[in-house]
């Protein structure tokens, strides 16, 4: 008897153990849910990041313009409505490939897919790529 209960006092420590035994930011992401959610995450708040530096240049800028004082504040919408939309559909399919093939993914990887997604349009926008087109 006194077997049994040493064996389920010992349980709820193991659990509590085996719940703690790891940082939130080293656990792999395995459900597509999980992975998109951080990678959009990534993308969202690094655009709105970029696109508020733009838009603070913008009205440094502009600020004595009759019309353009308001610019930025489209600048600071497009921060947010881009990856809405297409950064959801980005990070899903990103999140789709990875748990089709049965990967999972540290959140660093998730960390670097979400900027990624800011900083590709970044470079394009700066080298005038699609000008060449």
């Amino acid at each position: 008897m006194d077997a049994q209960t040493d064996v389920s006092l010992l349980r709820p420590q193991m659990a509590l153990r085996n719940m703690n035994s790891g940082n939130i930011f080293y656990m792999p992401l395995t459900s597509f849910a999980e992975m998109w959610y951080q990678i959009f995450l990534w993308a969202l708040l690094s655009s709105v990041f970029v696109h508020t530096i733009a838009g603070a240049i913008c009205f440094a800028t502009l600020r004595q313009h009759k019309y353009g004082k308001f610019f930025p504040l489209l600048i600071i919408i497009m921060g947010v409505l881009l990856p809405l939309t297409s950064g959801v559909v980005s990070s899903a399919a990103v999140a789709f490939v990875y748990r089709a093939s049965g990967y999972q993914m540290p959140p660093l990887y998730a960390m670097f897919w979400g900027i990624g997604q800011t900083v590709v349009p970044v470079c394009v926008g700066f080298t005038r790529i699609l000008a060449t087109l």
